[in-house]
This record gives C-alpha cells, structure tokens and sequence, in this order.
C-alpha cells in the first residue's frame, strides 16, 4: 500500500484501538507524524511516515476552556453592553480582539506549563464586552456552563476599572460620583470610587452601562482620555501583559 489514509486509521490499526479512540488521542495532542504532532484525526499520512503515540496518553474528550484576555485599545471584543467607555461609540473595522489568541501570545503561569491544543482556539465566545476605545480583562470561553454562568451574572459581578481623565473635577464630584448621579433618568446606585494618581480613578461598580462611566465623569467636569477594567468579579488581570492570554485556572471564580 502506497497510498495515503486517514491518521486516525492508520493509528487504530497500529495500536491497536478503535477509531473513536484513535480520534481522542490525536484531537488530544498526542499524536506525532514525523515529529510534529498532529491534531486532525483526518490528515492523511502515508505508510512510510512515521506514526508515534506519547508515553501517558489519554483517550479523553479534552476539556472545553476558559481564556483571559488583555486586550489592548483598538480592538472590538463582544456585541452586547460594555463596561462603559471613552466616548460610549464602537468603532467601525476595528480588528476583533480573538485574532490576539494564539500560542505566541499565551502567558505562562507558575506550575506545569499547559497543554495548548489548536482546539482550543475554536468556538470561543467573549460575554464580557469592552469598547474598542478601552483596554482591559476579557473572558472568552468555550465551555457552555461559564457561559451560561457569565450571561447570567454580569449584572450583579464587581467589576473594577482604572479611568485616566482630563479637566477639573466640581466641587463635591468625587462624593457625586460614589452616590448621587444620574444615567439616562436612571438613578445610579453607590458606587466605589476614588483617586489612584492625580489623573486617575479607580471604579468599581456593578451593572454597569455602556457609556456609563464617560458620562459620570462628564457630569462632574472630567472628560475619559482612557479606560482599562482590570477585575471582573474574583478574577483579575493582575501582571498579564497587554495582547496576551492565559488560561483561567480550575480553582478560579468569578
């Protein structure tokens, strides 16, 4: 036989196993052709290349996954409300912040390093929208129940931002701020507001509006020269570097 068949196979026969196995241990990154490992299970291999199977494979599904993202100002990430932003307006053909995610750009974290698997770029969808003006934590994920999880409870999860701005602050707006204001006729609730440096303040509310922090700051005489949400809930960005991901991590909450 000189012609070439399907990885997945070529592998069953070899082990031997059944084919579905066959196509868990290749989708899991276990499989090498020539070296190189491959995860499509369809990739045809002809009978000379070599086929190896790594020590400690599995034949499991691999697990749906959870990425946090620093994205940088200039990129469009999710469709729903934001956590507000610099001019309350979304910028049109702005890149989508997903094109950031790959393994060049993976941040890793203490401990063993992760297994990165091309899988792991598919189907990711982001419920933590961000303006395209702003910067800052955002979560893309694939597994159904942080979805549903996040869906659910963006409302009523802390989340913090870093707000440099521009101007005079009135007399009284930063206790305006914390409680006192108005959105769109709608009265807002206390919020934790204070200054981190002279041209800086740190936010951290909940339920929040797009546009909603450039217009309480334009209430009290200040104008938003940038925005970066740096928490969500428990999870925050901490020492992630801008345009770069990780994984969230099992024990991590938000």
């Amino acid at each position: 036989m000189t012609e070439p068949v399907r990885l997945s196979k070529r592998l069953a026969e070899q082990l031997p196993c059944s084919r579905r196995e066959a196509e868990l241990y290749i989708e899991g990154g276990w499989v090498r052709v020539d070296g190189a490992v491959v995860e499509a299970p369809g990739a045809r291999v002809l009978p000379a290349q070599q086929v190896v199977l790594a020590p400690g494979a599995r034949p499991e599904e691999a697990p749906p996954v959870t990425l946090i993202l620093h994205k940088p100002p200039g990129y469009e990430a999710g469709l729903g409300a934001a956590a507000g932003d610099v001019r309350g307006s979304r910028s049109q053909g702005a890149p989508e912040a997903l094109t950031l995610v790959g393994p060049d750009t993976l941040r890793k974290e203490g401990g063993p390093p992760p297994r990165v698997l091309q899988r792991h770029f598919r189907q990711l969808e982001c419920f933590t929208p961000l303006p395209t003006e702003a910067s800052g934590l955002v979560v893309y994920t694939q597994d159904r129940r942080m979805a549903r999880k996040l869906a659910e409870d963006i409302e009523t999860l802390e989340q913090e931002c870093i707000v440099e701005v521009a101007g005079e602050i009135a007399p009284g707006g930063l206790q305006k701020l914390c409680h006192g204001l108005s959105v769109n006729g709608r009265p807002l609730p206390p919020i934790k507001v204070s200054w981190q440096s002279e041209r800086r303040l740190r936010f951290a509310l909940k339920g929040i509006r797009p546009g909603q922090v450039g217009a309480m700051c334009e209430a009290v005489g200040l104008n938003v020269v940038a925005l970066r949400r740096i928490r969500i809930g428990r999870v925050p960005l901490a020492k992630l570097p801008e345009g770069h991901w990780r994984y969230l991590q099992p024990w991590e909450r938000f």
